[in-house]
């Protein structure tokens, strides 16, 4: 057997040691991967890596996230990166690196011919090096995948990597969650999607864009024709923004994945998506956790539902959702022959929606995966929900952790999985079971589970 992988997380692995690694790999012809995340490897050790990579001919990927290594090191790879013809996947997350680093990992970039992910976050890179990294896109031919999250990148240095990517035909992915992007550098994005052919996703999480940056953003969506999934949770946006993105959704025909999550947006600016989600023909998948959405934004969401032919997934966790937005959502179930996937936990669910909600796995055939973590099903609502699985042959997993449910509603359970085949994931965790009961249930999924692989 060869070896072509090799795992060293967590391993106190320092200089000393990987002088060692390092020496190997200028002589194996073998391995392809090689991960020392999470270790104790500084510059110097960088530099025996960088010795190596400069001979090795096989490896494919290296993982150095979160170890020592400062500018100094990221210079030595950047200097192997220029003569290395192999590497394909580089993952510098979690060091030291600042904006010196990222100019010396550009020039890498603008010789290379063969890296194609590399992953940045994490580090100290601030808009003076983003725009050394923009300067390079702007050369490279080969990088698809880009991680910049969680630096210090503000409005300027998206302006720098906006308009890299108006020449730039070749990264599909940008990862910039966890900056400083505001409204100004929203607009410079915009300005970019309505020019690039190539970018397929672009992750914004937890910035600062408000509704005025959201506007500017769906202008681009009404013209983009590639970004695939848009990831906008945990900023500003609120109603209005919401509107926004609801006309683009009826206009846009390429964008299947959408997060809103960790946003301000209330019932009001739900029935915009849920209009737009009755004419939209492409969204796979939408996420509004942690918003402000009550039974009323639900019912608008629900309706929509019976229209729609092509979501897939649909996150309403961590609402203000109560049982009538459980009817309604139960009702929509009944008619919807495409949702697979259905987030309701950290709601406020009692045993009366559990029971609108089993009526609806008895008729449903789609549903695989309902969470409905951190609500007060009770024992009342786990019998409904029990009664709905000795019908159901399609629920997979069933999250029910934290709800308050006792022997009596678990034992419901265990009875409904002596004649249920197909459940193989039930979370009960967090509630009031015995231990032998719990013990028990969680034998009769894995069961199931055993059932499904030999099948």
């Amino acid at each position: 057997m060869t070896l072509t992988t090799l795992n060293f997380r967590y391993n106190q692995i320092d200089d000393g040691r990987v002088q060692a690694l390092a020496t190997a790999l200028q002589q194996n012809k073998t391995l392809t991967t090689l991960n020392l995340p999470s270790n104790e490897i500084g510059d110097k050790g960088a530099q025996h890596l960088a010795n190596a990579l400069q001979q090795n001919r096989a490896l494919t990927a290296l993982d150095l996230g979160w170890n020592r290594i400062n500018d100094q090191g990221a210079q030595h790879l950047a200097d192997a990166l220029q003569d290395n013809k192999t590497l394909t996947t580089f993952d510098f997350s979690g060091n030291q690196i600042g904006d010196q680093g990222a100019q010396h990992l550009a020039n890498a970039l603008q010789q290379n011919k063969t890296l194609t992910t590399l992953n940045l976050s994490n580090n100290k890179i601030s808009d003076q090096g983003v725009q050394y990294l923009a300067n390079a896109l702007q050369q490279n031919k080969t990088l698809t995948t880009l991680n910049l999250s969680r630096n210090e990148i503000s409005d300027q240095g998206i302006q720098h990597l906006a308009i890299a990517l108006q020449q730039n035909r070749a990264l599909t992915t940008l990862d910039l969650e966890w900056n400083q992007i505001n409204d100004h550098g929203a607009q410079h994005l915009a300005n970019a999607l309505q020019q690039n052919k190539t970018l397929t996703t672009l992750n914004l999480l937890s910035n600062k864009i408000s509704d005025e940056g959201a506007q500017h953003l769906v202008n681009a969506l009404q013209d983009n024709k590639t970004l695939t999934t848009f990831d906008f949770s945990g900023n500003q946006i609120g109603d209005q923004g919401a509107q926004c993105l609801a006309n683009a959704l009826q206009q846009n025909k390429t964008l299947t994945t959408l997060k809103l999550s960790n946003n301000k947006i209330s019932d009001q600016g739900v029935q915009y998506l849920a209009n737009a989600l009755q004419q939209n023909k492409t969204l796979t998948t939408l996420s509004l956790w942690d918003n402000e959405i009550s039974d009323q934004g639900t019912q608008h969401l629900a309706n929509a539902l019976q229209q729609n032919k092509t979501l897939t997934t649909l996150n309403l966790s961590n609402n203000k959702i109560s049982d009538p937005g459980a009817e309604y959502l139960a009702n929509a179930l009944q008619e919807n022959k495409t949702l697979t996937t259905l987030g309701l936990s950290e709601n406020k669910i009692g045993g009366q929606g559990a029971q609108h909600l089993g009526n609806a796995l008895q008729q449903n055939r789609t549903l695989t995966t309902l969470n409905l973590w951190q609500n007060e099903i009770g024992d009342q609502g786990a019998e409904y929900l029990a009664n709905a699985l000795q019908i159901n042959k399609t629920l997979t997993t069933l999250v029910l952790w934290w709800n308050k449910i006792h022997d009596q509603g678990a034992q419901h359970l265990a009875n409904a999985l002596q004649q249920n085949k197909t459940l193989t994931t039930l979370r009960l965790g967090f509630n009031q079971i015995d231990s032998n009961l719990e013990h028990y249930i969680q034998e009769l999924v894995e069961n199931n589970a055993l059932l499904k692989k030999s099948d």
